[in-house]
């Protein structure tokens, strides 16, 4: 299923992280999912939030640069090579991945793996096909 990822541009430095979940939160924003991608100075927070639209309208009224963007949320069996089986269905289709981070998902039901790939739409209709 497509979802909106929230992605702002973050110091790298002690408190921005907990800086940005406290305003969220504060403001009634519920994080689903929080992953960082990270270099020397800076980072990329990428969050999936219950309010996409809220969100970014808050973090950049606090002077982040930030936007929503579509990813792919798949939720992948919780057993031995669960994630594989997904990801064989993407390579022997050539689907290149932007990036890809996994997460225990609710009810143990499986964890939740969130892709980014040039073409979502293609991608889902392709995972509705065959993975579901």
């Amino acid at each position: 299923m497509i979802v909106k990822q929230l992605s702002i541009f973050i110091e790298n430095k002690a408190g921005s992280v907990g800086y940005i979940t406290n305003l969220l939160g504060s403001n009634n924003i519920n994080i689903r999912s929080l992953q960082i991608a990270d270099s020397t100075d800076f980072g990329i927070l990428r969050l999936i939030v219950d309010n996409g639209t809220k969100a970014l309208e808050l973090v950049k009224e606090n002077g982040y640069t930030a936007k929503l963007t579509d990813v792919i949320s798949v939720v992948v069996p919780d057993k031995p090579n669960g994630l594989n089986d997904l990801l064989k269905i993407l390579t022997d289709n050539n689907v290149e991945i932007s990036y890809l981070y996994v997460f225990i998902g609710k009810n143990n039901l499986g964890a939740e793996a969130i892709l980014k790939t040039p073409d979502i739409e293609a991608v889902e209709a392709l995972l509705l096909n065959n993975y579901y």
